[in-house]
C-alpha cells in the first residue's frame, strides 16, 4: 500500500481516483475542524510561553527535524531556554515524558531522541501536545512544537512551514489521494516558509541546504569526511520519509550506493544492517539512534546540518526573540 501511494502521490501513478471519496471526506472533516478552532467553537490552550510551530503541509520527509535542530541551537546560542514538544511518533509512551539523549526510541520515538542528542533543548513527548506544553512551560522561555501545524488545540504565536524542494507537494491532492494535509494556500498564513534541499517547489521561502558533515561510526572511532569515501561501494539503510534524499546525498559525494529503503520510523533489528559482502553500512542519524544496542564496526551514520540563508534566518530568529521579550514584558 505504501509503495502504491508513493507512486500515486509523487510518481504520476494511476489509480488515485479510487481514493477520491476518501479525499473529500478528509477535506470536509479537516475544514470543519479548523473552522471550529478559528471561531472558538473548540477551545485552544496557550501554555504562557511563546509557541513556535514547525510543521509541513505534506506527510513524509521535508527536512523538518534538521530545521528544528538548527532553530533550537540558534535560540539557545542567543541565551534562551528552549523546549521542544513532540508527538513521539513510533514510540509506545503516551507521556508526557522528558526525553534524554539516551532514551529508548521505541518508548519515546526516534526523532525526539535525535533532537535531544543534537541540541540543548528540553524535549517532552506526549500524545497530548497540550500536556507536553504544560509540563515544559515552567522551565523554558520558548517552545518549538514539532509537526504541530495542524494541531490547533495548542495555540501558537508563530508558524513555520517546511517544504521539500525536490518533491514539493506531489500531485497536490489531499490525503489519502495525495500527500497534502492542507492546501498550498495555507502557506499564506504562516510567518515563514523554509524550503529545504535542491529543486523548485514553486513557492518562495527561505532556502536551506542540508549539508553532510561527516560519517560517524556507531561502534566508536574517528569520524570520516564523506568525500573521502568517493568510489567506495556501500549499503545505505534509510527509514525516513524520503529515503531517496539520503541515497542521492551519498551518490553526490561519489559513493556507489546499494539502496535499502525502509518505512518512515521503521524499527530496525541487527539483521536489517547485516550483509554478507562486508561493505560498510551507512544510515541516517535518525535510524542510528535505534541501532545502539547492536552497534558494531562497519556501521556508520551520516550527520547532516541545516544551513538556511543567513540573513533571512537571522531575521526569523530575531522575530522569535522579540516574541519572548514581549511575553516577558507582559508578565
Amino acid at each position: 500500500m505504501q509503495a502504491f501511494l508513493e507512486r500515486v502521490w509523487f510518481g504520476g501513478g494511476r489509480g488515485g481516483w479510487l481514493l477520491a471519496p476518501l479525499e473529500w471526506l478528509f477535506i470536509i472533516i479537516s475544514s470543519l475542524r479548523r473552522f471550529a478552532y478559528r471561531r472558538r467553537l473548540l477551545a485552544s490552550f496557550h501554555p504562557g510561553r511563546p509557541v513556535v510551530v514547525v510543521g509541513n503541509l505534506t506527510v513524509g520527509g521535508s527536512g523538518k527535524t534538521p530545521t528544528i535542530i538548527w532553530l533550537a541551537n540558534a535560540l539557545s546560542d542567543r541565551g534562551l531556554r528552549v523546549g521542544v514538544i513532540s508527538r513521539g511518533y513510533g514510540g509506545s509512551d503516551s507521556g508526557p515524558s522528558e526525553v534524554q539523549s539516551t532514551s529508548n526510541p521505541e518508548r519515546v520515538g526516534d526523532e525526539p531522541v535525535l533532537i535531544a542528542r543534537r541540541t540543548r533543548a528540553r524535549v517532552v513527548v506526549a500524545r497530548d501536545r497540550v500536556a507536553a506544553a504544560a509540563q515544559l512551560a515552567p522551565a523554558v522561555d520558548v517552545m518549538l512544537a514539532d509537526d504541530g501545524l495542524q494541531h490547533y488545540r495548542l495555540a501558537r504565536d508563530l508558524e513555520i512551514a517546511v517544504v521539500d524542494a525536490r518533491r514539493g507537494f506531489g500531485n497536490e491532492h489531499r490525503l489519502p489521494r495525495g500527500p497534502m494535509r492542507e492546501s498550498r494556500s495555507r502557506l499564506s498564513s504562516v510567518a515563514a516558509v523554509i524550503v529545504t534541499g535542491e529543486g523548485d517547489p514553486g513557492v518562495p521561502g527561505i532556502r536551506s541546504r542540508l549539508v553532510p558533515t561527516s560519517l560517524v561510526p556507531l561502534g566508536g572511532g574517528p569520524r570520516v569526511v564523506l568525500d573521502e569515501w568517493a568510489g567506495r561501494r556501500v549499503h545505505a539503510v534509510a527509514g525516513i520519509g524520503d529515503p531517496e534524499r539520503f541515497f542521492r546525498t551519498l551518490e553526490a559525494a561519489g559513493l556507489h550506493v546499494i539502496r535499502h529503503p525502509k518505512p518512515d520510523h521503521a524499527r530496525l533489528a541487527a539483521q536489517d544492517v547485516e550483509f554478507a559482502d562486508g561493505f560498510p553500512v551507512l544510515m541516517t542519524e535518525k535510524d542510528a539512534v535505534k541501532c545502539r544496542s547492536f552497534a558494531r564496526a562497519g556501521l556508520y551514520y551520516l550527520e547532516v546540518c541545516a544551513q538556511p540563508e543567513a540573513v533571512a534566518a537571522d531575521r526569523l530568529v530575531e522575530r522569535i526573540l522579540a516574541l519572548v521579550a514581549q511575553r516577558k514584558g507582559s508578565t
